[in-house]
């Protein structure tokens, strides 16, 4: 039961971590610049397309954090946090480890711990335990790991091309 609430407690904390972070990119809510400021976050950090791409980051942490805090579909919600995160890390990556040099220390945490809980699944106080998904086989977790940060990969190749040297450049 110790290590279901310290599950329980990792998923909860960073879900929501992350599930902010995503409502930060899209609206004004906890100090978030609205779907424009997350437009010029990307635009800044040398992503096209506009307004889908800043929505689809930002739901994409917004529902992946929430779904890991309730422990629902767990690797699917672990893939799609990685898969952001992934994208942020690469943005991130030129300016070293620290993120006092606004380097890709966060991320690189982020991905790690939804890693993880892709692997060991949410513990038996979450939604998956309460619908009898909660013991998937390991190479579930392993999979949804792995295509989680090809998919930020792909997507950072895809849509990339150079960033606009700006001033302040401390987000994920």
């Amino acid at each position: 039961m110790n290590a279901d609430i310290g599950i329980l407690l990792l998923r909860v904390v960073i879900g929501l971590l992350i599930a902010a972070h995503g409502l930060q990119k899209i609206s004004f809510r906890l100090g978030g610049s609205g779907l424009q400021g997350g437009i010029r976050e990307f635009r800044a950090d040398g992503f096209r397309g506009g307004a889908s791409t800043a929505l689809a980051a930002g739901l994409g942490q917004l529902g992946s954090g929430l779904f890991l805090a309730s422990g629902l579909l767990t690797p699917l919600a672990g893939m799609a946090a990685i898969g952001v995160m992934t994208v942020a890390l690469t943005v991130k990556a030129a300016n070293g480890l620290w993120v006092q040099h606004d380097g890709y220390e966060y991320p690189l945490v982020l991905i790690t711990i939804a890693g993880a809980l892709s692997l060991t699944g949410p513990g038996a106080l979450s939604v998956d335990a309460l619908l009898g998904i909660d013991l998937l086989p390991l190479w579930v977790g392993i999979l949804t790991t792995l295509v989680g940060a090809a998919s930020g990969l792909i997507v950072r190749v895809l849509l990339h091309t150079a960033p606009v040297n700006r001033p302040d450049q401390r987000h994920i």
